[in-house]
């Protein structure tokens, strides 16, 4: 048994509407279940999802559009200097990008200012905007924020400034009173889509003052779109794909360096191009240093400028990377130490001296990791103050119930999922005490088991080469339309091995019922000490097509795998247990020791888990309920490991079986030897085993065991006595079989017991114990010793 990371939850589909739109599309169940899922569950809205040709919603649509447009232009033409303020993260850049190009197409006198995220925190502030003024800034349009900066908007009337607002982020119940407010979710908004990025709300703007699509600006909008984890249905879904094309033939030199830096191939840019290339590098600027490099670089006409501000982006990721794992490593600390998860519904962590640039990428880590909704603080002590971020798990609206404690954060904003907040120091331990006794109210204990929810359950036989072409139809995805996870139940392992420099991925080829797919599951080496070859797995993971050499093939990339039936793991022959103990999993792990005398032999740290089983009745009340059970030396009888299994449900068993001495290669003693031995006897009378056992020995070429054997047989049936090594024989003795010794009984007892247990092959043993575990054993009556034999 293996255990998966998260629970799986497989969507089940309207087969009816299935059906239907597979038939009407002629497209493949499968697809078509996908789309069915997504809520594209009639013919026509799938049809016009995948083949149609969606148009942009009218930009005037948007509140303060009007008002907004007449007052740039009124800029533009009086030359007026226009200040565009954004954000540090990729949507903030690639908004503010997307206006700078727009309004220097369009002759403006323009500049673009993002605050510094250590000195100044997020949003508009005071001091910024009192500086711009000063520099003779009459207009300011903020891009990706702004809708919480009511004193801010407050401070630019009072200056004379005219203030326009364009964002996404959750309004409050108080807006700010600025010229416009260009925001798809305000409470009276009319604008069909509510789930514009911080730079497609910039798009629109844009839309507006060119007076047509800027369809040159769809490559930069992308970023946004898909870094802010925006739903990619409606103008998201427009923006994605016309974007993803577009940065294919990109001429924008900045985004040219970036590529050929990190090796990208443009013909195989998608959307994770964006997550995984483009959006950490730009946010890893304004998480150490000042976004405005981020910007210059998309806005750089200079090759040779370009390539030397992409290599400082590079450069400064890595640093980033290094930074994180550190932070990381400290917060777990301090959740362990200070804030254990089973006292804590919400973890609210802090410590001076972390980036502050950083803190949200500690802070998704540790969701992964406890699966709590998290915050992480980085303390200035000198003016008393955290900076916080904070992700959330479903169920915890993070922004909701941050809104409940607004009178102790001065500044916030953010998602249902995500938010970024200061505060006093002196404030954190009573945020943290409000939101646990809210996250109380609200979260029941499932609410803390991790989900994955699965599109689909697939056959291998129906994974081929024309399936995944057309999953690639839904692209691109992202958030409401994800990349298709689908589950593979229960299939054999033709191979499975390690991969990587550090041997930390799992390479995996599974088979059933004549077709094959190969897996890989990148950070998932460790699984392949805890799957036994013989199991059947079950994987979840995302389909693809693996291209090399010019041949394309299926392929799983593997998320998570799990067993669902016992384990048996073959350490038969093994010299050290100390080995073997260090690939068992510490959790309910059982060794269990049929003779007492090996337990001095244990390494002092496994004696915990040690268990003598030396009676039957000791096996028969032992729980093996999904314990990770290790068999350290050999039975004494197949009983005392029948009742030890019998109807019992372990998770693993470890045949490790140490005896010192095997009675199946040792001399076993036929009728013949028998009849000689009694024959010797006769006609010796009385001797001293002590004194002659070694001249029978050298004479038959027997061993020592075998005479000793012979004689406690003979003693068992009477044939002799025994006293103090002189052996007798009893001329009155009554005729007997061999068979009715017990010290027989148990020889040929031990023989089939190794020859089950010890020389049998790996599957031949997984059976005999499938058969005991079960308790579907046959058995049937031994004719030479009367003892009962499983097979």
């Amino acid at each position: 048994m293996l255990k998966s990371k998260t629970r799986w939850i497989v969507r089940e589909s309207d087969q009816a509407k299935t059906k239907e739109i597979a038939a009407e599309l002629k497209i493949t169940p499968l697809v078509a279940s996908l789309l069915v899922n997504r809520g594209l569950d009639t013919v026509d809205s799938a049809r016009f999802f995948l083949f149609g040709k969606e148009q942009f919603h009218d930009p005037y649509l948007l509140k303060g559009m009007d008002l907004a447009v007449k007052r740039i232009n009124e800029a533009i033409e009086k030359q007026e200097p226009i200040l565009i303020f954004g954000d540090y993260d990729a949507d903030g850049v690639s908004s503010t990008t997307v206006l700078m190009i727009t309004l220097r197409d369009l002759g403006a006198n323009v500049q673009f200012y993002i605050p510094n995220r250590f000195t100044e925190g997020y949003g508009p502030n005071e001091n910024a905007f009192r500086h711009a003024a000063e520099n003779g800034i009459r207009l300011i349009i903020t891009v990706d924020t702004g809708i919480s900066a009511i004193h801010e908007a407050n401070i630019a009337k009072e200056l004379g400034l005219d203030l326009i607002i364009t964002d996404h982020h959750e309004p409050g119940p108080i807006l700010p009173e600025a010229l416009a407010i260009i925001h798809p979710k305000l409470p009276d908004s009319v604008y069909p889509f509510r789930e514009l990025a911080g730079v497609g709300v910039a798009f629109k703007l844009a839309h507006a003052l060119y007076g047509r699509l800027p369809e040159h600006l769809f490559e930069i909008a992308v970023i946004g779109t898909i870094a802010d984890l925006v739903s990619l249905k409606d103008e998201n879904r427009l923006i994605a794909k016309k974007g993803l094309e577009n940065l294919k033939m990109t001429n924008n030199i900045g985004l040219k360096a970036i590529f050929t830096l990190a090796g990208v191939d443009n013909k195989s840019i998608n959307e994770e191009t964006i997550g995984f290339t483009l959006a950490p590098r730009i946010n890893a600027v304004g998480r150490l240093e000042n976004a405005d490099l981020a910007v210059e670089l998309l806005l750089s006409q200079d090759p040779e400028e370009a390539r030397s501000l992409a290599e400082e982006m590079d450069s400064l990721n890595k640093s980033r990377q290094s930074i994180v794992n550190t932070i990381t490593a400290e917060a777990i600390e301090e959740v362990e130490k200070n804030y254990p998860i089973d006292s804590n519904h919400v973890l609210v962590i802090g410590k001076e001296g972390w980036n502050a640039g950083v803190i949200g990428i500690v802070a998704s880590r540790l969701v992964e990791k406890y699966y709590r909704p998290t915050i992480v603080l980085s303390f200035d002590k000198e003016k008393g103050l955290a900076k916080g971020s904070a992700r959330s798990i479903s169920g915890f609206d993070l922004f909701k119930n941050l809104s409940t404690c607004r009178e102790i954060l001065p500044h916030f904003g953010g998602h249902p999922m995500a938010a970024g907040m200061t505060l006093t120091i002196d404030d954190v331990a009573e945020l943290r005490s409000r939101l646990n006794s809210l996250a109380k109210e609200q979260l029941s204990d499932a609410d803390f088991i991790p989900v994955t929810y699965l599109d689909h359950e697939v056959r291998l036989e129906d994974i081929n080469l024309s399936t995944l072409d057309e999953l690639n139809l839904l692209s691109p995805f992202g958030m409401d339309n994800p990349k298709p996870k689908v589950l593979i139940n229960e299939v054999a392992i033709s191979t499975m091995r390690k991969i990587g420099s550090d041997q930390n991925h799992l390479k995996v080829l599974v088979n059933e019922n004549g077709a094959n797919l190969d897996g890989v599951g990148f950070g998932l080496g460790t699984l392949v000490d805890h799957i036994s070859p013989s199991s059947k797995i079950s994987l979840i993971g995302e389909l693809s097509i693996n291209e090399w050499n010019n041949i394309r093939k299926p392929q799983i990339f593997v998320q998570d795998i799990a067993v669902n039936s016992w384990q048996l793991f073959d350490h038969r022959g093994g010299k050290r247990l100390s080995h073997l103990a260090g690939s068992v999993p510490k959790e309910n792990r059982k060794f269990i020791l049929f003779k007492k005398e090996l337990y001095e032999k244990i390494d002092s740290e496994l004696i915990e888990d040690v268990v003598i089983i030396d009676h039957s009745e000791a096996a028969k009340d032992l729980d093996l309920t999904e314990t990770n059970t290790v068999l350290v030396d050999f039975p004494t009888s197949k009983e005392i490991l029948f009742d030890l299994f019998r109807g019992k449900q372990p998770a693993r068993i470890y045949a490790y079986l140490y005896k010192q001495s095997s009675d199946f290669l040792s001399t076993i003693p036929t009728r013949d030897h028998f009849k000689w031995f009694y024959a010797f006897l006769l006609k010796k009378g009385p001797i001293d085993l002590r004194r002659y056992g070694d001249e029978i020995v050298k004479h038959r070429g027997w061993s020592q065991e075998t005479v000793t054997f012979m004689a406690k047989v003979f003693s068992d049936l009477e044939f002799v006595t025994i006293t103090n090594g002189f052996i007798t024989l009893n001329k009155q003795a009554q005729k007997r079989d061999l068979t009715d010794s017990i010290t027989y009984q148990t020889k040929q007892a031990q023989l089939l017991l190794e020859k089950d247990l010890l020389f049998s092959s790996f599957q031949q043993l997984k059976d005999w114990f499938d058969q005991v575990i079960h308790e579907s054993v046959e058995t049937e009556e031994e004719k030479t010793n009367g003892f009962k034999t499983i097979y």
